[in-house]
């Protein structure tokens, strides 16, 4: 038997040409976009509701960090940096906003979804550990890992605009 026969074949072009997904691939590819889409509408109704209460004026959101200050079970070591966040209100709050809302946003359209789920996953990880000891601990953990398995999965690649970015350039790490 040859065994060059089973070797890989090398591509005629620099980027390997994308193939259809397997059924079985096709389905695993739509559950992600299902947890992508559902992170991203997540973040966007945090976005709006913490709006509504005023969450990113100076004070509102000065409020919520000392709350977690004061009360969390957060190392100490964090708790002088979201302290320190809280004494900027005024800048943080609204990039609190444009973070939020920019995150949420891009997941639901399937954008730039690995660097995205990334952050997301960093944002939410730090908010994770902003409230140890004032709420649940699976109520963020959960969205935490979901978003690292966005990233490792790219899940943008279903229901997404990195659907069609990918077939340009399908061996891209942004999508």
């Amino acid at each position: 038997m040859d065994t060059n026969a089973l070797a890989p074949q090398a591509s005629p072009t620099p980027q390997a040409i994308p193939t259809p997904l397997a059924p079985q691939q096709q389905a695993a590819a739509n559950g992600l976009a299902l947890v992508r889409v559902t992170i991203g509408a997540m973040l966007v109704s945090v976005f709006f509701e913490n709006l509504g209460k005023g969450a990113y004026t100076p004070a509102g959101y000065a409020n919520v960090i000392n709350y977690y200050v004061k009360a969390s079970h957060s190392p100490a070591a964090w708790k002088a940096v979201i302290a320190f966040m809280a004494s900027h209100a005024a800048i943080a709050g609204p990039l609190q906003a444009m973070l939020e809302i920019s995150l949420g946003l891009l997941l639901v359209i399937g954008l730039v979804t690995r660097p995205v789920a990334c952050v997301a996953f960093l944002w939410l990880g730090s908010l994770w550990v902003t409230e140890w000891g004032t709420s649940w601990t699976w109520e963020l953990l959960v969205p935490v890992l979901a978003s690292l398995g966005l990233a490792i999965g790219r899940a943008g690649r279903a229901w997404g605009i990195d659907a069609v970015l990918a077939r340009r350039d399908p061996s891209s790490p942004w999508w």
